[in-house]
């Protein structure tokens, strides 16, 4: 999966998604499901329930990558039918996915599959200064 999240423009150690599994796969909230074709992983999808005060409970999937050797075969296909059943299973009527503009062959993926473009937003990001051995001591008093 790590390998597959780096061809998804976000690499990851081996090691960080153990960590992120072991905390993701035991809640509820989260569905993450795999396309192997023997022993090799060919693709994954991560579906997250989210709760927000202005729009409730929704279902966003926030991750889904096809190995480039395996891409217009299906995968994709079905590994987003299985993250859909997941919704519906949930009793929750729609399913969002944000794609990156720069992503131009996953637009029209989406939108064959019935997916509307809703809209087009900016992303911001801060980076923030966090000291851990202040934060840890903050944390005692």
């Amino acid at each position: 999966m790590a390998r597959l999240s780096g061809e998804l423009g976000y690499p990851a150690r081996v090691r960080d998604m153990r960590q992120r599994l072991a905390a993701l796969l035991p809640d509820e909230r989260h569905c993450i499901a795999v396309a192997v074709d023997g022993d090799r992983l060919l693709g994954w999808v991560h579906v997250d329930l989210r709760l927000s005060i202005v729009s409730g409970d929704r279902a966003e999937l926030v991750g889904l990558v096809v190995d480039a050797t395996a891409r217009r075969r299906g995968v994709g296909r079905a590994l987003v039918a299985v993250a859909e059943r997941w919704v519906l299973g949930r009793h929750l009527p729609s399913i969002i996915v944000r794609s990156n503009i720069a992503r131009e062959q996953s637009h029209p993926f989406y939108e064959s599959l019935g997916y509307l473009r809703r809209k087009t937003q900016h992303v911001y990001e801060k980076h923030l200064a966090y000291d851990k051995h202040r934060a840890s001591s903050e944390s005692q008093t």
